[in-house]
């Protein structure tokens, strides 16, 4: 069981800055298609996809841990 810092959820409920991304054409569209579906914006559509993969991408190597 995981304990959340009650400020840092606090802080992105509420925090609105803007940041761009950039996705390669073929990725946009298949995400602009998946919100149109779900009749959600872009934003949200990209906040959900990020909230599933966030373990995921937590086990891929940084680059340090990697030889080459």
């Amino acid at each position: 069981m995981s304990v959340q810092d009650p400020k840092s959820a606090d802080a992105s409920k509420s925090d609105k800055r803007k940041q761009s991304l950039y996705f390669p054409e073929s990725m946009l569209e298949e995400i602009k298609v998946e919100a149109g579906r779900l009749n959600r914006s872009l934003s949200w559509v990209v906040q959900r996809a990020w909230k599933v993969a966030r373990q995921d991408v937590k086990k891929l190597p940084s680059v340090n841990d990697v030889d080459g």
